[in-house]
């Protein structure tokens, strides 16, 4: 921890009492949160960023949309607009956000929003024509003013909420006690090899009582662009730049074999601009361009279409995977028979 961290130790202290004293009012009922009457799934985190959130969510979309009309609802971070937009043909990583448009882009059948307001958001889309069976609330650990039926949070395997401490001291966007609402808990980025011995370990770390569930995220076996798609085995071969824009970048870095390659670090995110896009030009000198799936949404349409490919992944259970889609299958069909 670097000594600027550790000298703002006297604001986390205040920011951990801020944060407690928010939490106490909405648990004892002074500050009111909203519910509905349809199922609505909050998945989030106790940390800033990098657990991901977003496999998560495009799995919980995949387990439900052959039964369920399935909707998202994010607040579309670094949008350029503002308010409720509901995804459609005009769309585009901007007016929604890299995420929701990602979203959008993958599985058309589903109902894709934004709003910064999580209640007026769900208000909107209860309204629609073809309203949604059920809701995906995305990065809505924190946002209280909504009353979820269910809670999944996720924390990252190389950097566990019980190790980290509250902004800015830490990482925590609140204490770790948290956890408590959760309905279950995800560790999320494991090493694809994590035993049961190493799971039981980390558990007993949690400290908690609901079900803990393991994944790691899953490579697609090629890259993709507009026109087709390429071997990873073959990418690997070639000279190439590697471009990423999220939160921790060295696992997709290292998947690709990346370090006999030219690599770009953008922040988690990141609004290219032209002299970023004149940066990756020239690294590239007409070779192949790869970079995440969300980055892709921000980039196409910046960079030559025939050299700009992306990388897809998944969130994949190493174990008990079976259980969770059953308590979310369940949680969902009964909400659904009770509205």
């Amino acid at each position: 921890m670097n000594i600027f961290r550790k000298l703002l130790f006297p604001v986390a202290l205040i920011y951990w009492l801020v944060t407690f004293i928010r939490n106490f009012l909405y648990d004892v009922g002074i500050f009111k949160s909203e519910s509905f009457d349809i199922p609505i799934i909050a998945v989030g985190n106790l940390s800033v960023g990098g657990t991901g959130k977003s496999p998560q969510i495009e799995y919980l979309i995949r387990l439900l949309s052959d039964q369920y009309q399935v909707a998202t609802l994010s607040r579309g971070y670094k949008r350029s607009t503002t308010g409720f937009v509901l995804a459609d043909e005009n769309a585009n990583a901007k007016t929604l956000g890299d995420e929701p448009f990602q979203f959008y882009s993958k599985y058309p059948k589903t109902i894709v929003a934004v709003d910064e307001n999580r209640v007026e958001g769900i208000e909107i889309l209860l309204d629609l024509h073809n309203k949604p069976n059920v809701i995906l609330l995305d990065d809505a650990f924190q946002h209280r003013k909504v009353k979820a039926g269910c809670y999944v949070l996720l924390t990252a395997y190389d950097d566990l909420f019980c190790d980290d401490f509250i902004l800015p001291f830490g990482n925590l966007r609140e204490p770790s006690f948290g956890k408590n609402r959760a309905d279950m808990i995800i560790v999320t980025k494991c090493p694809n090899d994590i035993d049961e011995l190493a799971q039981q370990k980390i558990k007993e770390k949690l400290n908690v009582s609901q079900p803990v569930y393991f994944t790691t995220i899953a490579y697609d076996e090629n890259v993709y662009n507009e026109s087709g798609k390429l071997s990873v085995n073959k990418i690997k071969e070639e000279e190439k730049v590697v471009v990423a824009g999220i939160a921790k970048p060295k696992p997709f870095f290292d998947f690709l074999e990346a370090n006999s390659s030219e690599t770009l670090v953008f922040s988690d995110h990141h609004n290219f601009e032209e002299k970023d896009i004149e940066t990756i030009l020239n690294k590239a000198k007409n070779n192949k361009i790869i970079t995440t799936e969300k980055d892709y949404v921000r980039l196409k349409g910046l960079l030559p279409k025939d050299k700009l490919y992306y990388l897809p992944i998944q969130s994949q259970f190493i174990n008990s995977g079976a259980d969770f889609d059953k308590k979310i299958v369940d949680y969902v069909g009964k909400s659904s028979r009770n509205s």
